[in-house]
């Protein structure tokens, strides 16, 4: 029991927070305060790791600006595929563009999914939180528990959003990995990278697979964060202005 204390704390103020939330959203959301206290909480989590955020997409602009000489060395070690690696490994730590902090964003995301989870399963956060519902279905709903009455309508919406969110990250993948010339900071050739090249583009799709066994509270959650990382990313990623002396050089 001792291994899960930091777990019940954490699950603990979490639930006191959002038990916060709500009664202070209560005179405007009504019975929908609880809900919107998640949306809210979700919103202040992704807040904190925005900065996370920022450091993954330089580390993408840095290894897109690289790509020229990425492609040089696929040319040159066509036929040696593990000093290949090494030598694409070598210039993006020479450069400072570490593939591997693109997946700190997400990562962290965990354990306050694992939270919610079990908040809203379990009346481990002694806040009452299972009783609450969003037009009229339990927050701890399951879509195990059935479809009858809003369940089904209002988790066909949340899992539409969440396939369109995916496929828009897919499409965003796939353009990342051709303009900079690997995938996940891996050459696009050689053992494994077409089988890679393949799978990375559907890893946003995940989510929908992970939303079909979590409770609606944790589902908001997760549409909210995926909607949120959607518009971070077009934000973030726009097309840079060009400088006017690089144009200048290119004539």
């Amino acid at each position: 029991m001792l291994a899960f204390a930091p777990l019940h704390g954490a699950v603990g103020a979490a639930g006191t927070a959002l038990s916060w939330l709500t009664e202070l959203l209560e005179p405007l959301a009504g019975g929908t305060a609880t809900a919107a206290a998640i949306v809210l909480f979700t919103v202040a989590i992704r807040l904190l790791i925005s900065p996370l955020t920022v450091v993954q997409v330089r580390g993408e602009r840095r290894r897109a600006a690289l790509a020229p000489q990425v492609r040089d060395l696929q040319r040159r070690y066509a036929d040696d595929q593990a000093r290949l690696q090494r030598e694409v490994f070598a210039l993006y730590s020479e450069a400072g563009a570490n593939p591997i902090a693109g997946c700190l964003p997400l990562l962290l995301q965990a354990p306050f999914l694992l939270v919610l989870y079990r908040l809203f399963t379990t009346s481990e956060g002694g806040t009452g939180l299972l009783e609450e519902r969003l037009a009229g279905v339990p927050l701890g709903h399951h879509l195990s528990d059935g479809l009858a009455g809003a369940a089904g309508p209002l988790f066909a919406v949340l899992l539409a959003v969440l396939v369109a969110v995916a496929w828009w990250s897919s499409r965003r993948a796939r353009r990342a990995s051709a303009a900079v010339g690997t995938v996940a900071g891996t050459p696009t050739e050689g053992p494994g990278a077409a089988v890679l090249g393949r799978l990375l583009p559907l890893l946003p799709f995940t989510t929908v697979l992970v939303a079909l066994v979590l409770p609606l509270a944790a589902v908001i959650y997760l549409v909210t964060t995926s909607v949120w990382s959607a518009a971070e990313q077009a934000v973030l990623r726009r097309p840079q202005p060009v400088p006017a002396n690089t144009e200048a050089d290119r004539r």
